[in-house]
């Protein structure tokens, strides 16, 4: 029997141009020239992104790490991983929010060691600096800098940019393919360029049109969860 080797969960790597940048204009700039080594023409040590979940903000940091040299930090890491180096001239600290005590202090140590010292530090968080539960000190320095709120994208602005990416592919979509995928399916947009992705392979391996019935086999076939 024929087997259809599909892995709905597997997503390209992250990268600036992959972000659909919505009401984002002004940050998606600043990071493509972070991401070019133009930072010190900035004049910014410290960038901080705060936004709700899915919004983009880790896909953002992640982008900004497969350039090289740089730092990746997370809330997943333990204290002892942020430590300052003259190598390093991009910090890239995610999930500021869950930063447990040694971590916390770990983190404000490294923004004074670049502030003193060079170098160059990117944050996320879930909500602005002044509402995080962190050490007073912490929270000031997540607001040193530049602050942006990452927009997520509404799902008639997803729904716009799928049907961009579909129509740059030829794919011809039947009405309801993208409202059904936003009800019953991941809603990030990572994971709905990779359904939309394997909807293309699959509708070309199987011969026939994108439709309703094709979505659903599809979803079963990729063991996809659908959403509540």
């Amino acid at each position: 029997m024929r087997q259809l080797l599909l892995d709905l969960g597997a997503v390209g790597p992250p990268t600036l141009e992959s972000f659909v940048i919505g009401r984002n204009e002004e940050l998606a700039a600043i990071l493509h020239r972070i991401a070019c080594r133009e930072a010190t023409s900035l004049d910014q040590h410290f960038i901080t992104l705060w936004g709700e979940a899915g919004a983009g903000k880790s896909h953002l940091l992640f982008a900004l790490a497969a350039g090289g040299s740089a730092l990746y930090l997370s809330a997943d890491q333990p204290a002892e991983n942020y430590v300052w180096s003259p190598s390093v001239p991009l910090y890239l600290l995610d999930d500021c929010d869950r930063l447990d005590a040694d971590q916390q202090i770990a983190a404000f140590a490294l923004y004074n060691q670049i502030r003193e010292s060079g170098g160059m530090l990117v944050a996320a968080t879930g909500r602005p600096p002044a509402q995080l539960a962190l050490r007073e000190d912490l929270r000031t320095r997540l607001a040193w800098g530049l602050v942006y709120q990452v927009h997520g994208l509404s799902d008639e602005e997803k729904i716009d940019a799928l049907s961009k990416s579909a129509d740059a592919r030829g794919m011809v979509l039947s009405p309801g393919v993208l409202p059904y995928l936003l009800t019953h399916f991941r809603r990030d947009m990572s994971s709905l360029s990779a359904i939309l992705d394997a909807l293309d392979r699959y509708s070309l391996e199987t011969q026939r049109p994108i439709t309703m019935p094709l979505l659903r086999e599809l979803l079963q076939l990729g063991d996809a969860q659908p959403t509540s």
